[in-house]
């Protein structure tokens, strides 16, 4: 009896990514499609790193906040998407097991790191709006680095966590991953071993890292709102309602699809709609983000006029 355990305990040296539903024909368009959309999206995201970079009128804390954010999702997409692209033109599209671990911790770090990020952006807001004539001492330069630090720190912890005990499962015979990535809740579906510890830490981690942060979004949000509309102002409450509406938008995408599938999990989510599910937050929203935060952004605009300008004078010289 012993001996059939280890025989079926084999040890995996690698799982096979199915990666997206696609049907073959439409293969190389999909494949057009997405190296489009990362390209986009490490281009628009490094144009926020470089412009908050070059231009010092931009050297603020809600700036600094930004190119983290933006730092952020370059690296996120970066853990998922060369691979999926790779796998979308190889005939095995196979990830060495240290690899998938190592694409989990990157992914939940990531993840995790846009979460901490996006509440200190909704706090700024708060305050600047709220609180105008004492945001440049309350959102002093200590306070921003501190909330960046201890995004990072934190970030860290919880997705090392989570590696380290997904690292001590044992996997059997069935490798092959029905997602284009090493997602966590598929990896726990492989597994021969008792998931219940890892999915314990999942639901009691996941209010801490993504319930309580998407609250405090929307509390934020909701205090500049009720701020707003005490100042009757047209131009005001739309410039505000514009904001507001474009930075929820993007944090509903990103915080309803990762709270749907990793903290209500139903057992009707077919492999199809995870990994849609999946594309929405790894793909789409960093890709939006620049788009939404920045490139709409009048003081943005202006860096990206103020760089152009200096480069063609010293061209010119």
């Amino acid at each position: 009896m012993q001996g059939n355990t280890k025989k079926n305990q084999t040890v995996i040296s690698q799982f096979l990514l199915l990666g997206l539903p696609i049907p073959s024909e439409h293969q190389n368009l999909f494949y057009s499609l997405f190296l489009a959309m990362y390209i986009i999206t490490i281009l628009g995201n490094l144009l926020i790193i470089v412009l908050i970079q070059l231009d010092s009128h931009l050297h603020t804390p809600m700036y600094s906040l930004l190119s983290n954010l933006s730092f952020s999702d370059f690296c996120f997409s970066s853990v998922t998407m060369p691979k999926l692209l790779q796998n979308m033109q190889s005939q095995v599209p196979s990830i060495p097991y240290a690899g998938c671990l190592a694409q989990m911790y990157f992914f939940l770090f990531f993840a995790d790191l846009e979460s901490f990020l996006l509440v200190a952006m909704a706090y700024d807001r708060y305050v600047a709006i709220c609180f105008p004539l004492h945001y440049t001492s309350i959102m002093s330069p200590m306070l921003c680095v501190s909330l960046v630090v201890l995004s990072w720190v934190l970030t860290t912890f919880h997705a090392l966590l989570h590696t380290l005990l997904m690292a001590r499962l044992s996997f059997c015979e069935d490798n092959v991953i029905p997602h284009f990535f090493c997602d966590m809740s598929a990896l726990l579906k492989l597994s021969c071993s008792d998931t219940h510890v890892n999915e314990l830490v999942i639901f009691i981690t996941g209010g801490l890292i993504l319930v309580i942060p998407f609250v405090l979004i929307v509390v934020s949000y909701a205090r500049i709102v009720s701020s707003i509309l005490k100042v009757p102002s047209a131009r005001g409450i739309r410039k505000a309602f514009s904001t507001c509406g474009s930075h929820l938008s993007v944090v509903s995408l990103f915080y309803g699809t990762v709270i749907g599938l990793y903290l209500c999990p139903s057992a009707n989510n077919s492999t199809v709609k995870e990994t849609v599910m999946g594309m929405m937050y790894t793909v789409v929203t960093p890709m939006l983000n620049p788009f939404i935060y920045s490139l709409r952004n009048r003081d943005m605009k202006g860096a990206l006029v103020r760089v152009l300008c200096k480069k063609k004078i010293l061209f010119c010289l």
